[in-house]
C-alpha cells in the first residue's frame, strides 16, 4: 500500500524519512498534495504493508487509493 504522511515542521518529516529509509522501506520527501493541507507544506511518501503512525510532529496520515487520500491519522 502506499501512504502519506503529513507533518507539522520540515525537521519532522525529514527525521521520518530517515526512519523509515533505516526500516528498509522506500520513501520519497515531496510537496503536499493540494487535496491535502499541512502546516510545512512538506510530506512524505512511502510504500508499507501497514501505515507508520508513530513521529513526533506527525500530522496526518493518509491510505493513497485510485488518486484519493483516505484519512487514517
Amino acid at each position: 500500500m502506499e501512504y502519506i504522511a503529513t507533518f507539522y515542521t520540515h525537521f519532522g518529516a525529514s527525521e521520518y524519512a530517515r526512519n523509515l529509509r533505516r526500516a528498509g522501506l522506500r520513501c520519497r520527501m515531496m510537496p503536499v498534495p493540494r487535496k491535502l493541507s499541512s502546516s510545512c507544506g512538506t510530506c512524505v511518501r512511502f510504500e508499507a504493508e501497514q501505515p507508520i503512525l508513530l513521529g513526533e510532529d506527525l500530522e496526518g496520515v493518509y491510505r493513497v487509493e485510485n488518486g484519493e487520500y483516505q484519512p487514517l491519522l
